[in-house]
């Protein structure tokens, strides 16, 4: 979303977490996704770097293009915005990932998991319903880097079990979600594409 955003082009390889492709594990050994190397070319020579943290690869891409200002944010809102984006990233991805696949985890029952990941959503759905004086997102009347950041994760918990979450209390986080999964720019990214196999070319994903 990130890199649509900031209107840049790049090849796409979409690749089987089951077989993961010795490419991808040359530049990236840690084997998580996404992986984003990005080439530099300096005096004729050719040099690149890899970012292996969607965080990363975010702000690299705002650093391109921000054109609507998604970390125009006050020095006080961008740091609660980090905050926020971390403890998204942690705690709550650690109890996301348990609610998801609660066979994995047999040390609590799934409703425990989802318990603990609730702590998060009523953060969110606070910020939606009073700092934000009830708009649309979590820093106001438009969306921000802990927006797009935050976003698909809390889609991956509804998703678990979506009459669960539509008939929970956390109705601006429900209608904050659905605003995110209609919009025209998580619609244009949501393509699907065959999984990459070494030798073949990537897919260019044009601005």
């Amino acid at each position: 979303m990130a890199l649509a955003y900031a209107g840049i082009s790049y090849e796409l390889r979409e690749v089987s977490l089951k077989n993961k492709p010795k490419e991808m594990l040359t530049i990236s050994p840690k084997g998580t996704t996404p992986v984003l190397q990005i080439f530099i070319q300096e005096h004729n020579l050719e040099s690149f770097i890899v970012l292996e943290e969607s965080l990363d690869i975010m702000n690299w891409a705002l650093d391109q293009q921000d054109s609507l200002g998604w970390r125009d944010l006050s020095d006080a809102d961008l740091a609660i915005a980090h905050q926020c984006i971390h403890s998204n990233d942690t705690t709550f991805k650690k109890f996301l990932d348990r609610y998801k696949y609660p066979n994995r985890f047999p040390e609590q029952t799934q409703e425990c998991y989802r318990q603990s990941a609730e702590e998060f959503l009523k953060l969110l759905e606070s910020r939606l319903m009073t700092i934000s004086g009830g708009d649309k997102f979590l820093f106001g009347d438009r969306h921000t880097l802990a927006d797009i950041a935050i976003f698909p994760f809390i889609r991956q918990f509804a998703h678990v079990d979506l009459d669960w979450f539509y008939q929970s209390p956390y109705l601006h986080l429900q209608q904050w979600l659905s605003w995110h999964e209609n919009s025209a720019l998580f619609i244009s990214v949501m393509q699907k594409f065959p999984v990459w196999e070494s030798g073949q070319p990537a897919v260019v994903i044009s601005a």
